[in-house]
């Protein structure tokens, strides 16, 4: 149990990699406030929790939007006591699949950026000042192995990994004096329903079976397997534990070596 007794906030918490880290966290022994845009999904899987006998609660909100982080990192505080040990940042958006960068509109290149930058910037700005309080905290955020090297046609979603790659960076060397570590973990290609729908476009768009672009991500891997959503949650677990206490503004890269 290394996460026995620790108040985790997790963004993104109910659906696809999320609700797997989740649950991964409330097996470490995690008491967790879970947040993600729509209530449904939320409320399954706290009831699911409670079950268990884990110490949960939740509220939708847009974490995007300033006014709604704010609530919800002040009702986490009320729920858990005053203190925040760990935030997980698993909310993202996957933007203009298959399209050249002259092809995204500016809309939906800001869009982009704001969802995968600005809403993990936010919890960021509004927890860190309770865990240099208590001078402990750990924060890890979900980026994407197409922060780390060139990914054709998905220029807005490269852009805004290799963005939220420097801003954790950067906030991993501002708060490190006061005992909290900050860190990445760069997915590649997951088995998930967000997967499910690049193959469908891809495949849409290029005539192709969704069968050809399925062996396309595969072949293209070392280890020639698709990552799946437990082997990032357990990554969250350790960078979210005291086993990494010794790493911080790194980036723990998950893809089969898609990146190397």
């Amino acid at each position: 149990m290394r996460l026995e007794n620790r108040n985790v906030i997790i963004t993104g918490a109910a659906q696809g990699m999320g609700g797997t880290i989740s649950r991964r966290l409330a097996d470490e022994g995690a008491n967790l406030f879970m947040t993600a845009r729509s209530r449904g999904p939320l409320e399954e899987l706290a009831n699911e929790l409670k079950g268990k006998g884990v110490k949960v609660d939740l509220m939708e909100g847009d974490c995007t939007d300033e006014a709604d982080v704010e609530k919800i990192v002040r009702k986490a505080l009320e729920f858990f006591g005053g203190r925040i040990d760990v935030l997980v940042n698993a909310m993202g958006a996957t933007g203009p699949i298959e399209t050249p960068i002259w092809n995204i509109s500016g809309k939906e290149f800001e869009d982009l950026l704001r969802k995968n930058i600005v809403g993990q910037f936010l919890p960021m700005k509004y927890v860190l000042p309770t865990m240099i309080e208590q001078r402990y905290g750990k924060i890890v955020n979900l980026g994407g192995g197409s922060g780390m090297r060139g990914y054709r046609y998905r220029g807005a979603y490269s852009a805004s990994k290799w963005g939220m790659r420097g801003m954790t960076r950067t906030a991993a060397i501002d708060a490190g004096e006061y005992n909290i570590n900050i860190n990445a973990i760069m997915p590649g290609i997951v088995q998930t329903p967000r997967m499910d729908k690049l193959v469908r476009v891809k495949a849409e768009t290029r005539g192709w079976s969704d069968e050809k672009v399925y062996d396309e991500y595969v072949q293209d891997m070392p280890l020639k397997r698709v990552t799946m959503p437990e082997d990032i949650a357990n990554a969250v677990v350790f960078l979210a534990s005291d086993d990494s206490k010794q790493i911080t503004g790194q980036e723990m890269v998950i893809d089969g070596g898609w990146a190397a």
